[in-house]
């Protein structure tokens, strides 16, 4: 019979396992097998805990989601209570380290890739966009016209997506103040150009 507590212990050392074989020979050459031996476990436990990779896979991505949304929930609490303190504040956490380190990088590109295939993994992504775009649009909402917020919305999100994609690329280390100072202008231009 298992200790009481131990199965978090085992979710998590799986989880972590997981990034570390996907950052290191991909998801395509990732087993159960090849999983549970970087975590020191058994492949069972993998069954017993996540039912298969698949399941395995999901729960990753959930934990990946769960760093973003406590990345940018510190980033917000820190910020004053406006619109532009607070839409920097969602760029900051969605550049933080936990998610632009070379193993989160390539973990995420990873699961953007499958989630094209797996519905489970399309889900989580179209929940994971629609906080974020949800967020900035309530954000832009405080001093923007209703559909100029959206369309601002749209595009941060789009520019946050599209710089962390192409600093993804590029190899080496992620420039996330080069980031941010892009994602910052264009929250300037959207907030000073389009106010009422």
């Amino acid at each position: 019979m298992p200790k009481k507590g131990v199965e978090p212990v085992r979710r998590e050392q799986l989880i972590r396992a997981t990034f570390q074989t996907i950052d290191e020979i991909g998801m395509a050459d990732a087993t159960v097998a090849t999983i549970a031996k970087k975590a020191g476990l058994s492949s069972g436990i993998v069954a017993h805990y996540f039912g298969d990779k698949d399941g395995l896979l999901n729960a990753a991505m959930r934990q990946i989601l769960r760093e973003l949304k406590a990345a940018v929930a510190r980033y917000r609490d820190a910020a004053a209570d406006d619109a532009r303190s607070q839409l920097r504040a969602i760029v900051d956490g969605n550049f933080d380290d936990s998610q632009t380190n070379g193993t989160a990088m390539r973990v995420w590109l990873t699961f953007w890739a499958a989630s094209m295939h797996q519905p489970e993994l399309t889900r989580l992504q179209r929940a994971n966009d629609q906080r974020l775009f949800s967020n900035l649009c309530h954000q832009f909402n405080r001093q923007l016209p209703h559909a100029q917020a959206r369309l601002s919305a749209r595009g941060l999100a789009a520019m946050i997506d599209g710089l962390w994609l192409r600093g993804s690329l590029v190899g080496g280390d992620f420039n996330a103040d080069k980031a941010r100072r892009i994602a910052y202008g264009y929250i300037d231009f959207q907030l000073q150009a389009n106010a009422p």
